[in-house]
């Protein structure tokens, strides 16, 4: 494993306690990601699963879902926590190492995780593991970029606020929980909104971007025949 994936995979074993499928930034877009999933989905992956919040989503979508994530400590999780989900495969596993079968998913999902991977190694496994007419769903972060960008991100911020507060009676998250994200931080880095339209252009023709408020971009992509 490289010692960009080890950091990563240590990070979010730290993480994994804090990780309480609460609501967050990522998960007030679940519902928008859902709509999307094929109708009849028999075969789910999500990359990047975490404590399995989205996948038990997923879940009541599809007949089977593979779930996998880096840590060893959100798959243990996610596996304490996903009792009444029996359909559910949870894997520790290197999306970049792991073998995918070819034409196999009707819909892959991907929340927050593309940004620790290499686009150009990744996205092409997707592909081939994608069904002619499967879906493949994409939340992440972006980098502002431009005035347009720093005005949303401005928007965003009361909010957010007033979002957590309605959802987990306070206006940010508990200080520790903060330090704990802070700090992961400190290895990120995102695409600008701009760079995510050159990589679809390139590499997923035909593909919805779309610009969300909290800090987030989708990427919406059928695999043609």
């Amino acid at each position: 494993m490289s010692e960009t994936m080890s950091t990563i995979r240590a990070d979010f074993d730290r993480l994994a306690s804090l990780s309480g499928g609460e609501w967050d930034h990522s998960s007030h877009y679940h519902d928008f990601l859902l709509r999307h999933v094929p109708t009849h989905c028999r075969q789910a992956l999500e990359i990047g699963c975490g404590a399995g919040t989205f996948s038990h989503l997923l879940a009541k979508s599809s007949e089977h879902v593979l779930a996998l994530d880096l840590s060893p400590n959100m798959i243990r999780i996610a596996r304490e926590r996903s009792a009444l989900f029996p359909n559910i495969d949870f894997q520790v596993a290197d999306v970049l190492a792991r073998e995918l079968p070819a034409e196999r998913f009707d819909c892959v999902v991907t929340v927050a995780t593309l940004h620790h991977l290499p686009l150009a190694e990744v996205l092409p496994k997707i592909k081939r593991a994608l069904k002619v007419n499967g879906v493949l769903l994409i939340l992440d972060l972006f980098q502002a970029e431009g005035v347009s960008d720093a005005f949303t991100s401005a928007l965003a911020v009361p909010l957010s606020m007033g979002l957590r507060l309605i959802r987990q009676g306070r206006l940010t998250p508990p200080r520790h929980v903060r330090e704990a994200w802070a700090e992961h931080g400190r290895h990120d880095s995102y695409l600008t909104l701009r760079q995510v339209h050159k990589i679809c252009a390139e590499m997923l023709q035909g593909a919805e971007v779309r610009k969300h408020l909290l800090w987030r971009y989708s990427i919406v992509w059928k695999k043609p025949g």
